[in-house]
Formats: C-alpha cells, structure tokens, sequence
C-alpha cells in the first residue's frame, strides 16, 4: 500500500513537471558562442566579454568553463534574428582577435531565460551537448523532455532546452542551473526506490535505463560545469 501511494505521489509531480518542459523549449533566437583564449589571456578576454555584456541589451548570459571541455567561456546572447548572418554583413567583434585561440558560433532557439525562475541567479550550470544520430534528433528532444519531467517529480531542476538553426555542429545543447555545488550534487541523496519510480513515470523502463537510452540517440556529446560571470 505504501508503494502504491508513493507511486501516486510520484507519478502527480510528474505530470506538472511534464507540462512545465514543455516551456523548457522555445522559439527565443540567441547566438551561442563559445571561445578559448590566447594563452595567458584568459582573464583579458573575460574582462572584454564582461564589459561587452554589460553594456548589451537585452543581457547576454556569460559563463566561465570549471570542468569538462576544451573551451573556457560561453556566450549566450538573444537576438532579434539572423538577418546580419545571413546577408554577408560581418558581424561585430566580440573582443579583439588578440585575445581568442578559438571560437565557434551557432543560432539556436530556446525558451527565454528571464521568464524561467531563478535561472540568472545561479551560481552552477551544467551544460550537456550533443550530435544526434541522424535519424534521431525529434526523438532526442523528446527525451530531453522526459528528463525533464523526471528531474521536476524528484524536485530537481529542469534544464533548458536550445536547438539548432545553423552554425556550429551541435545539433542541440541543455543548461541546467543550480543554487551552487552542494545543490547539484544533493542528486546523488534521492532514494532508488523514489528515482525508479520517478524514472518510469516519465516514460522510462527504469532509472538504470535512462543513460543508454540517451546514448543511443546520439553520436557523442560534452558535458561542462560552467560559473556565471557577474
């Protein structure tokens, strides 16, 4: 009986959740670019991109590398469209040439940042990246979107879901943002009884099924650990 009525439980904080990622995408336009300085000009380039975003409207959402890939910062960036993109104007620089080793862009579409609580004030992002399997990039999305739904019901946070438009390679990338450290690792506290459940209310056979699934939909991906830069 007990079972049963945790199941209930559960499977409640599933459907809000499962509707709420629904807003987890979206059709915001943004320039995402990321960048890896010239050696020994990593904080340079961090103090041209912080006086660059500040003074850009609407605000552009700048965040420092901590842990996985090879780049060191990332730019979120709304825009009203990709007409300079596409007519061949250049567009501006965002710091001076001197200053960057690397540098790769892409237009996504995505939910609007300022409308999800609490996403501008963390202190953590976790970013995810993928190249999908040709054939799977809806199915991909959809179990982006089951996570979601299974993150909400264990009242984790839920990431926000960008797709791409044209640029760089990646087919489409997440960001989930925390309180801090501490907040994203408080995962591993969930009882497997409480996830399990969790899991297969969101479309899951079972928790342990939810890496390999994700890992046949797709040919690779990165994952990073990202800081705000304020």
């Amino acid at each position: 009986m007990l079972k049963r009525i945790l199941g209930l439980v559960v499977l409640l904080g599933v459907l809000a959740p499962a509707a709420m990622a629904q807003g987890l995408r979206g059709e915001t336009p943004y320039r995402m670019t990321l960048l890896r300085a010239a050696p020994g000009r990593l904080l340079d380039l961090v103090g041209a991109l912080k006086a660059k975003a500040a003074a850009a409207a609407p605000r552009p959402l700048l965040l420092r590398h901590a842990q996985g890939d090879h780049w060191d910062l990332m730019l979120l960036q709304p825009t009203a469209g990709y007409a300079q993109a596409l007519t061949g104007e250049r567009p501006a620089a965002l710091a001076s040439a001197e200053l960057i080793a690397w540098q790769e862009d892409e237009f996504v579409r995505g939910p609007d940042i300022d409308a999800l609580p609490g996403f501008r004030d963390a202190n953590l992002y976790h970013a995810e990246m993928f190249h999908a399997l040709a054939e799977k990039r809806a199915e991909l999305l959809k179990e982006r979107e089951m996570e979601n739904a299974y993150a909400g019901a264990l009242g984790r946070p839920q990431t926000a879901i960008f797709v791409r438009e044209l640029g760089a390679s990646w087919d489409s990338f997440t960001l989930g943002a925390y309180k801090g450290w501490k907040h994203y690792a408080e995962r591993d506290d969930i009882p497997k009884e409480k996830a399990a459940m969790a899991a297969k209310a969101a479309g899951f056979p079972d928790v342990d099924q939810i890496g390999p699934y994700l890992r046949s939909l797709i040919l690779d991906h990165q994952d990073s650990l990202l800081t705000p830069v304020r």
